[in-house]
């Protein structure tokens, strides 16, 4: 994945102003002068920058917020947004390759006490569980960026979960804590008792998505239906479409080939970081050959 030019563009004429402003030794005099206007605002966005290099990377914003629910394609949107250039793009499995850093933050986040900035540290973009359940709030915290609705049929989506992410035995393994408040606070809050209940699961579904379209003005939000390919999706983020297949990743038979199904072993930190990092290198390879 690569950082987008234009944000390669700005920090590299931030380097070279401070660069500038060190020979004229104006940092450390402080003065009150007209230039203060100018200099402080660029010493505090440069301090960031400093901050975020010595970590050994550099702070991105969110340009892209998937809302769509786990099982409308986000896997493979993923990939496709990485594939432009907008990524990392954060995903579950992201969450997962990360366990021991990520579980905390989305624990914070069930408490209502969430940091943006800090979980989508490093990240242009979003799709899929957890980040999708708060669409409203990444939309007023990253003003600038763009939303993507994936979307499917509400009986094939409420088949697909039913079978995969929602499955009885895959929820059991989700339930030693911290882990099972974080899936309950995030993933699963809204459906309770009745998340197998095909008639509320589809109403839900289909009502979701209308309040997304109903908040969000046209210019900003972007419905794509899972099969729509990277005609619709290449116009809304104004770049050319790839000389490669749309990926198409992760479906319910991949799911159920890749994913554990043992409830009785819940895994380890090591372990679902382990997971987390070969399943999306094994989808990567899937949409797009292996890279060896």
């Amino acid at each position: 994945s690569r950082i987008p030019t234009d944000g390669t563009k700005r920090i590299r004429h931030k380097i070279s102003s401070l660069r500038t402003l060190e020979g004229l030794n104006i940092l450390r005099r402080g003065r009150q002068d007209s230039r203060s206007k100018i200099v402080m605002p660029l010493c505090a966005d440069l301090g960031q920058l400093a901050a975020e290099t010595a970590r050994g990377g550099i702070a991105l914003t969110l340009k892209v917020i998937g809302a769509g629910l786990g099982r409308t394609g986000t896997m493979s949107l993923k990939l496709a947004l990485e594939h432009l250039g907008f990524g990392p793009c954060y995903h579950m499995s992201e969450l997962l390759a990360g366990a021991h850093r990520n579980l905390p933050l989305w624990l914070d986040v069930v408490a209502g006490k969430p940091d943006w900035d800090t979980i989508f540290d490093g990240y242009t973009s979003t799709t899929d569980n957890p980040a999708c359940n708060s669409w409203r709030e990444l939309a007023d915290h990253f003003p600038e960026a763009k939303v993507i609705l994936t979307t499917r049929d509400p009986d094939s989506w409420f088949n697909s979960v039913s079978e995969t992410i929602f499955s009885p035995g895959h929820l059991a393994s989700f339930e030693v804590e911290p882990v099972g408040t974080f899936i309950r606070g995030t993933v699963t809050r809204d459906f309770g008792d009745r998340i197998h209940d095909r008639a509320f699961m589809t109403e839900y579904f289909a009502n979701r998505n209308e309040e997304i379209i109903e908040t969000l003005s046209t210019e900003r939000l972007l419905v794509l239906p899972v099969g729509a390919g990277w005609g619709p999706l290449c116009d809304f983020l104004g770049v050319d479409v790839p000389d490669v297949p749309y990926p198409r990743v992760n479906t319910e038979k991949e799911w159920l080939a890749a994913v554990p199904h043992d409830a009785e072993h819940a895994p380890t930190p090591d372990e679902t970081e382990a997971f987390g990092k070969s399943f999306i290198e094994t989808m990567r390879d899937q949409a797009f050959g292996s890279r060896s």
